[in-house]
């Protein structure tokens, strides 16, 4: 991971990642003009930023809801070992299951917490089913989240 204030990165920097976090559509032009840099380079700084890895990639977001999976459930997920070649086989076979959002290695009691997207409970029974049978998978803990408060998709910079 790169440190913001470590890689060098100054108010400019800052200004043109802050609206490319809020619109990653914006034209080179558009985007010279509300940091108030020139075009060439506006745009020599957006290449640098791409390069270091600052910027790691360009991505549309789609509401959840509007395509049928509005439910957001945290999977606590046990295996029965933590042997390196355990943990790489679940990671692995976790990575080929699409309704899987967010996978995290965790310390502490459980060794996963997943945020999987369903459409209902009968939808999340038949993901359960799945997610019991991937490699080493000895206990599934599941919450449904009731209602969603604060959702990011911009870093604070």
């Amino acid at each position: 991971m790169k440190n913001v204030a470590q890689d060098g990165v100054d108010k400019i920097d800052r200004a043109i990642l802050t609206a490319l976090q809020k619109d990653g559509r914006l034209s080179n032009v558009q985007l010279a003009e509300l940091v108030g840099l020139s075009e060439s380079a506006c745009l020599r700084r957006v290449r640098m930023l791409e390069q270091s890895g600052i910027i790691d990639r360009y991505v549309m977001l789609v509401d959840q809801g509007a395509i049928g999976k509005p439910g957001n459930v945290f999977v606590r997920v046990t295996l029965d070992g933590q042997q390196r070649e355990k943990l790489s086989s679940f990671e692995e076979a976790i990575t080929t299951v699409p309704e899987v959002m967010e996978c995290y290695l965790m310390s502490g009691d459980v060794d996963y917490l997943l945020r999987v997207i369903v459409k209902d409970t009968d939808d999340y029974l038949r993901l359960h089913n799945k997610l019991t049978g991937l490699p080493g998978v000895l206990r599934v803990q599941s919450s449904f989240a009731l209602r969603t408060v604060v959702s990011r998709t911009s870093l604070p910079l």
